[in-house]
């Protein structure tokens, strides 16, 4: 161990303390701002089509408006998804004690690793809606045994949108377990990476896609349902790089602030730990490990690899498939367990295993996950599906606090 290590963690680099956690803890229920800028600030016909084209789906739903006049939302809606592209600063200024508090990272040096995203969807929409985000820490865990090998953390964000309105639209949660390094790097790392296709695979692949079905009008009733009932795959892929750039075209950049050349450069010149140098000496964006092998192999990673969202994206995919236009997607959590690298393939899968009618609700509990082309679980997930029966259609679900700060202190008491 040089000095240098050994100093870092003598000041707590990397090492799991219990102020660290408690510093972490301080932060809870504290609402700030995402500091980029939202790719979309208005539902539009095309900013939604982009997005949905960019996963591959043309659920006229989404992507016709004159088809969304006949259903009973009256016009074109957005897919759940697409709340990923919008979501304006909402949160108030922090005071000077709150930029001490979040300012740095109480657990540095540690790992971090995506555990779970979840999302809870309770009004559509619509063209013309725009949207405020707001989000907070919301709960801190500690895993005294956890599959890394001793003791870590998880920490849950919640991120709360609202209309123009101020109604409530959606909450989207992302949990991530923070661990020492040494220890993550103890688990041993096998990478089954893509190798060329066959002709026979390549058919297989354009089978389902030629297969693929959207319920659509065909409306899925609530009493026709069975347990054990498997939802019709679907498949994309295999993943290419111009795949990610259509993808980015719908989603934008998330991570890399939005704008090319002299925007990227005013970027730069904030923030230069956006961009460290490709092979020409060039700065270019960290995020890049998506799409550029060298730097991928830098980092230590064999090959460009995808993105979670994307992922989430194809699994409310098969949902929305299935569901129909008289459906409405109310949860989903998924956990994203392993690689996805550029030529891989993504099969969706899923079959019912529950029904139930409370409070009013029809809801059909799935069990929903992407495979990749090896028959290896990625991606597992679950959702709640609200169906309409012969004798009422759906009622869209409240929120359990129809106001921001409300809900906030509902999630941290859930998971205190």
């Amino acid at each position: 161990m040089t000095t240098e290590t050994k100093a870092k963690e003598r000041a707590g680099y990397g090492v799991l303390t219990e102020e660290g956690i408690a510093k972490l803890r301080e932060r809870v229920g504290v609402q700030y701002n995402k500091p980029t800028l939202p790719h979309n600030y208005e539902v539009t016909w095309d900013g939604v089509r982009h997005f949905a084209n960019g996963y591959g789906d043309n659920n006229p739903l989404w992507c016709d408006p004159e088809y969304g006049k006949a259903t009973r939302w009256g016009g074109l809606i957005s897919p759940p998804n697409f709340l990923y592209t919008m979501g304006e600063q909402d949160a108030a200024k922090l005071t000077p004690e709150q930029k001490t508090l979040l300012k740095g990272d109480p657990l540095v040096g540690l790992g971090s690793y995506q555990a779970e995203m979840s999302f809870e969807w309770w009004r559509p929409l619509r063209v013309g809606d725009r949207l405020k985000r707001r989000s907070a820490l919301v709960g801190v865990q500690v895993n005294e045994n956890s599959s890394f090998g001793g003791r870590s953390v998880t920490e849950t964000q919640g991120y709360i949108f609202r209309n123009q309105a101020n109604e409530l639209v959606a909450i989207q949660r992302g949990s991530w377990i923070r661990v020492e390094r040494h220890a993550s790097k103890e688990r041993k790392k096998e990478y089954d990476l893509p190798k060329p296709y066959s002709d026979e695979e390549l058919a297989r692949i354009d089978a389902c896609y030629e297969a693929e079905v959207l319920r659509g009008a065909d409306t899925l009733y609530f009493e026709d349902v069975i347990v054990g009932d498997e939802m019709p795959p679907i498949v994309r892929g295999p993943l290419r790089t111009s795949d990610l750039i259509v993808w980015h075209v719908g989603w934008g950049m998330q991570l890399t602030p939005p704008g090319a050349f002299r925007e990227s450069w005013k970027i730069r010149k904030k923030v230069p730990g956006f961009y460290t140098p490709n092979e020409l000496n060039v700065p270019d964006t960290v995020q890049r490990l998506h799409w550029e092998k060298s730097w991928a192999n830098e980092l230590g990673i064999p090959v460009p690899y995808d993105y979670g969202g994307l992922r989430e994206t194809f699994l409310t995919n098969i949902v929305t498939n299935w569901m129909g236009d008289d459906g409405w997607l109310w949860k989903m959590s998924c956990q994203h367990r392993k690689f996805v690298y550029l030529g891989d393939t993504y099969w969706m899968k899923g079959k019912v295993v529950d029904k139930k009618q409370e409070a009013g609700r029809n809801e059909v509990h799935l069990e929903i996950w992407v495979e990749n082309q090896w028959g290896t679980i990625v991606t597992p997930g679950n959702a709640v599906v609200l169906l309409p029966t012969r004798d009422a259609q759906v009622e869209l679900p409240r929120p359990a606090q129809e106001d921001v700060d409300l809900m906030f202190a509902h999630e941290v008491e859930k998971l205190a």
